[in-house]
């Protein structure tokens, strides 16, 4: 069974709007229960990066200082993360690939945001590129189900799709145009890296579900794959 997992973990679940402290307990009693296995977790900066992206962008701030905006405050979710679940995550924020697979080595889970500033990146991109670099997995655990056909939080209509091909999902996502702070389940960069490195991909709402891919059982969300 697979022994190393990346997870993207959307900064709208660790900060909706508050801190989430239930949801963070949650969090580290899933890697607990799961000791076994290791973990990459990269965390995104959800509304407190948009909000800060927002910001600047009404102060007249160029894109990539928009970005990079973004990046301080995804890093800035790792940092409490590995204080959340203590002596089994890292303490050294790593800023490359090269420092998170020597940090995984020695730790049982590693938090990361966003390692630099790419065009038209965001931490889901990160995470898919870890992903291919280590050959492992990827986990996207964010706000919404799975992927629908259109925004389910705004077209009641929106129909659930349970899997789809590396293909037709990259197809999809590029259709989506790119700004700082985007909000959809994977961004076009890491649509177009899981399509390449064929990456076996799970999108899901539910940290039970993570538990249960994990595990290898039945989950409620979304299969990317061949």
């Amino acid at each position: 069974m697979q022994k190393v997992w990346v997870i993207s973990l959307g900064g709208s679940r660790i900060v909706p709007n508050e801190v989430d402290y239930k949801f963070l307990k949650e969090f580290r009693e899933m890697l607990e229960k799961h000791s076994s296995k290791k973990f990459v977790v990269v965390t995104g900066g959800g509304s407190v990066a948009r909000k800060y992206i927002e910001s600047l962008k009404k102060v007249g701030q160029k894109t990539k200082n928009q970005s990079l905006m973004g990046i301080y405050v995804t890093r800035l979710n790792a940092n409490l993360m590995t204080k959340v679940v203590g002596k089994e995550a890292n303490e050294k924020i790593p800023e490359n690939m090269k420092q998170v697979k020597e940090l995984l080595e020695k730790n049982q889970v590693v938090f990361c945001g966003a390692l630099r500033y790419r065009n038209k990146n965001t931490t889901d991109g990160t995470a898919a590129s870890l992903a291919a670099y280590l050959k492992v997995p990827f986990i996207n655990l964010t706000n919404v189900r799975g992927i629908y056909d259109k925004n389910p939080k705004t077209n009641k209509n929106a129909k659930f799709i349970s899997r789809i091909s590396w293909k037709k999902f990259y197809e999809k996502a590029k259709k989506i145009k790119f700004k700082a702070g985007q909000h959809f389940v994977l961004d076009q960069n890491a649509a177009g890296i899981i399509m390449e490195h064929k990456i076996l991909t799970y999108i899901t709402g539910s940290l039970n579900d993570v538990g249960s891919i994990i595990s290898g059982k039945k989950f409620k969300g979304s299969l990317i794959s061949g």
